[in-house]
């Protein structure tokens, strides 16, 4: 058992304590806060991705064990400002700019068919990026939507793009809209010439303009139902629902479906939901690109 003063020693070495063993009780309390809190499931074969993440934050605010951190967690307004921090840890925050062409196809797409649907309410342009992480996704929607309707020549047309996330840290840094070059590299050197300022520091912010399209919100994916979104011409949901249980994922993905307006777009990743029907959708024939469309029923042909 190691004493006081070797501790007192070991930090004056900057050594770090190492982490308290998680024996399976422990995992399984913490494994079901994490699903009723956010429906993540967590396998036990990521039981030392959970020990390290909770290990290194306990480490940062003088928590010792597992159960004393628990408790913190569920202690009010603290805890309630705690588990915002903690989540950010346990979330995956892998986005790039671009990052899947075929999708953005048919997000292309899909805008003008709606700028060709009608006048009114047609030129009206509603996106959502569900898990939108550091905001490169939300951002990228916002520039292919920006093209299309240019493209169109429907330069009267508006267009909005929501950005949500359960992490606020990485929302406040879609909304500051700034990037090191490792971020925009990929990026075509004339989009970002015109989408980006490049900064004295090197690094690149998405222009002032673009960034007025774009709001980002937290939001628990498991609470939509409770939220008062509009509905939306295209929802982007790609590399969200492989942290879901099936049963979870249909729930999440009918509950998305209600969101959109008639002819709207519902964008999955491939393979992240098998076998899924909806009374109002159909699915949309895409080699590469999971996604259904909202069917547009007689009398809501201009909707």
């Amino acid at each position: 058992m190691t004493t006081a003063p070797q501790k007192v020693q070991d930090a004056e070495l900057g050594i770090l304590a190492p982490l308290p063993e998680m024996d399976d009780v422990q995992f399984r309390q913490w494994t079901e806060l994490l699903e009723q809190r956010t429906g993540t499931v967590l396998p036990p074969e990521r039981k030392s991705f959970l020990v390290t993440s909770l290990g290194l934050r306990m480490r940062e605010i003088g928590c010792e064990c597992y159960q004393e951190y628990y408790d913190r967690l569920n202690s009010g307004v603290n805890g309630a400002l705690e588990w915002s921090t903690l989540v950010d840890r346990l979330t995956v925050h892998e986005t790039r700019f671009f990052r899947h062409s075929s999708s953005m196809e048919l997000v292309r797409e899909q805008v003008s068919k709606t700028i060709r649907r009608g006048v009114g309410r047609a030129k009206s342009i509603h996106a959502w990026s569900v898990g939108c992480s550091t905001g490169e996704e939300a951002y990228t929607l916002a520039m292919v939507i920006d093209q299309s309707i240019r493209a169109a020549g429907a330069r009267d047309a508006y267009f909005g793009v929501l950005g949500s996330d359960i992490s606020q840290p990485s929302l406040q840094v879609g909304r500051r809209g700034i990037y090191n070059v490792r971020r925009v590299k990929d990026i075509d050197a004339d989009v970002r010439e015109e989408y980006f300022e490049a900064l004295d520091d090197g690094r690149f912010q998405v222009h002032a303009e673009l960034r007025k399209r774009v709001c980002f919100a937290r939001l628990n994916i498991l609470d939509i139902e409770r939220e008062p979104l509009a509905e939306m011409d295209i929802i982007y949901c790609q590399n969200v629902l492989i942290y879901f249980d099936r049963a979870r994922r249909k729930q999440i993905v009918e509950r998305l479906a209600e969101r959109l307006r008639p002819g709207g777009l519902l964008i999955l990743g491939s393979g992240e939901l098998v076998n899924w029907r909806h009374a109002d959708m159909d699915k949309v024939q895409c080699a590469h690109t999971l996604a259904f469309q909202r069917r547009v029923l007689a009398g809501n042909a201009e909707a």
